[in-house]
């Protein structure tokens, strides 16, 4: 593993992947006279659009990487399924951040998870399940409802299935459940009564100065976000435990860039308790607030700690709201673009889907007095 370097303003970050997350990190570096070199398999990227340097091939052609390498000072990725020997062939020629050893512990939920509560963190109960005949043990152990997820490449609620009711499975049951997710390793975990879904988007440099945003309240449909606010409706004590829990991962991890964790407030004994779902190891939908509604945004915060560069004092301009645009929402644009105190980001995707992430609205709102 090459050792993080710390660029000059005219440097070249590589990044691996081509969706809106990669087209908003080239966008902040650009705004801090650094270029970008996208690299994605899909000649479509709406990240293509805004940088001058761009490979079409897929993450395992090592000839493609070899030239990709050559061209940029450091490497990054916009998500967190690359496959790890793409991260691994990267790193011997350039520093690659977050380091792939991040990605792999957070590309598999168990190793994940595993990770967590060895840092004394709270998840919800849990249970490998590496073959078909693990899968009775497992909800006897953890019960129903719980849910069951495959243990890597899932994202917005693809790969798990919720498993409900009290009734006895047969193994006609459990063999459907198998063959649904594909027949591959999963982990089972028990179902949480959450009063609120949260985030907390964090950043680490390799300094170790570490700035966290405010919590963030997230509210999903069809497993895929909606809206995102902040100041979070939660406790100064919930509030103060979500940050040093983002703290403690991002140090533990030794993390250069930013990351995002995302966390269930349940009520346990009468005392809110916060318990993590899963970490995301680069910017994060959750985070998209920031760009217009604090001091500076995930995405320049993750550009600057993967320069080497200091972070910036994350402060909130006032309460703020994100709206996904998902499908034909988009069209809407025009009724966001009056409305005072509103940021349109638009992602220049050309296919409009049903659930497909096609832009967001900032809203900026007054101060309540």
């Amino acid at each position: 593993m090459k050792p993080p370097p710390r660029l000059g303003p005219d440097a070249t970050i590589g990044i691996l992947g081509g969706g809106q997350l990669g087209r908003m990190l080239a966008l902040a570096a650009a705004k801090l006279g650094l270029k970008c070199h996208i690299m994605s398999p899909d000649p479509a990227s709406p990240a293509f659009d805004v940088v001058h340097r761009t490979t079409v091939a897929d993450y395992t052609d090592t000839e493609a990487l070899d030239r990709f390498a050559n061209d940029v000072d450091v490497v990054t990725y916009e998500f967190e399924n690359i496959p790890a020997e793409t991260a691994v062939f990267l790193s011997a020629r350039k520093a690659v951040l977050p380091n792939p050893e991040v990605l792999a512990i957070t590309q598999d939920r168990l190793s994940e998870k595993d990770f967590i509560t060895g840092l004394g963190i709270g998840v919800a109960p849990y249970a490998n399940v590496e073959t078909r005949a693990d899968l009775r043990g497992a909800i006897e152990k953890i019960g129903r409802p719980s849910v069951i997820k495959t243990r890597r490449f899932g994202y917005d609620g693809k790969g798990q299935m919720m498993l409900r009711g009290d009734a006895p499975l047969s193994d006609a049951d459990l063999n459907l459940i198998w063959e649904d997710l594909g027949g591959q390793p999963c982990v089972l975990e028990g179902f949480v009564t959450f009063r609120c879904e949260m985030s907390v988007v964090a950043a680490r440099n390799a300094a170790g100065q570490i700035e966290c945003f405010d919590v963030t309240e997230n509210e999903h449909q069809n497993h895929i976000l909606k809206v995102s606010r902040v100041p979070a409706r939660i406790s100064p004590e919930a509030h103060a435990e979500a940050i040093e829990i983002a703290r403690k991962i991002a140090d533990a991890f030794h993390y250069v860039g930013v990351f995002a964790v995302e966390l269930f407030l349940v009520e346990d004994g009468g005392r809110e308790r916060v318990l993590v779902n899963e970490i995301a190891p680069r910017v994060h939908n959750s985070g998209h607030w920031t760009q217009d509604g604090a001091t500076v945004s995930q995405f320049e915060q993750h550009i600057r700690a993967i320069a080497g560069w200091p972070l910036g004092k994350p402060l909130r301009h006032g309460p703020t709201e994100m709206i996904n645009l998902l499908g034909s929402e988009v069209e809407d644009y025009a009724r966001y673009l009056a409305e005072p105190g509103a940021s349109v980001h638009l992602y220049g995707k050309g296919a409009v889907r049903e659930g497909r992430k096609m832009g967001h609205v900032n809203r900026v709102l007054p101060q309540k007095s």
